[in-house]
């Protein structure tokens, strides 16, 4: 277990490495601090299920490099796009329709999967490669903390690589949309703007 501070491209590139070697990581986002795993990867997958004892019945869900990733993993058309282009990047979860290429064990044997572009710079450069799992950085039912010390307190040495960027003021989660019905329906409410919100609520989807 190790504790990076001060993160630069090289250490960036390393971590990058090291969950393309089955490790995974806590890491911040514009939210909550989350952990990362390559979804590619049944293995790694398994290790987040079991740092947080989260039931397999529950999905995780992913954070993406950009926009136009989205694609790689979900299924989109032209009104979707418009909509993720009001909310991305941004506090918020979207629910699609998954592609083949996404593991039945990311998404609980679900056939949609709940895609986050965080507005956080860390999230852009560590998803360069592929992307990465977007789950709570806690054990399942328990509290979600705003400080590496605090996480690791709770997560130890379940997590191979913390990165610490200190204090997360937003101790909310995202808002979680789905976007696989006719119009968007709000699943969760946790951190957004409300008029944002407000515009894509009545928005078409097919």
């Amino acid at each position: 277990m190790k504790i990076i501070r001060n993160l630069d491209q090289k250490k960036v590139m390393c971590l990058i490495e090291a969950m393309n070697k089955k490790e995974i990581i806590v890491y911040p986002t514009d939210t909550i601090y989350g952990i990362g795993a390559k979804i590619y990867d049944d293995d790694s997958l398994e290790k987040v299920y079991e740092a947080k004892s989260r039931p397999h019945n529950k999905p995780l869900s992913i954070c993406v490099h950009d926009k136009s990733s989205i694609s790689d993993v979900a299924i989109t058309n032209e009104n979707i796009n418009k909509i993720i282009d009001l909310l991305l990047p941004g506090p918020y979860t979207i629910l699609l329709n998954k592609k083949d290429n996404i593991s039945d064990l990311l998404t609980a044997n679900n056939s949609t999967v709940a895609i986050r572009i965080p507005d956080n710079k860390v999230c852009y450069e560590l998803t360069r490669k592929f992307p990465i799992t977007s789950t709570s950085a806690n054990i399942s039912h328990m509290p979600t903390y705003p400080t590496i010390d605090e996480i690791h307190s709770q997560l130890g040495d379940s997590i191979d690589y913390y990165i610490d960027a200190g204090l997360i003021r937003s101790s909310r989660p995202s808002t979680i949309i789905d976007l696989t019905s006719n119009k968007p329906e709000i699943i969760r409410s946790g951190d957004g703007n409300p008029e944002v919100l407000g515009k894509i609520i009545d928005m078409d989807i097919e």
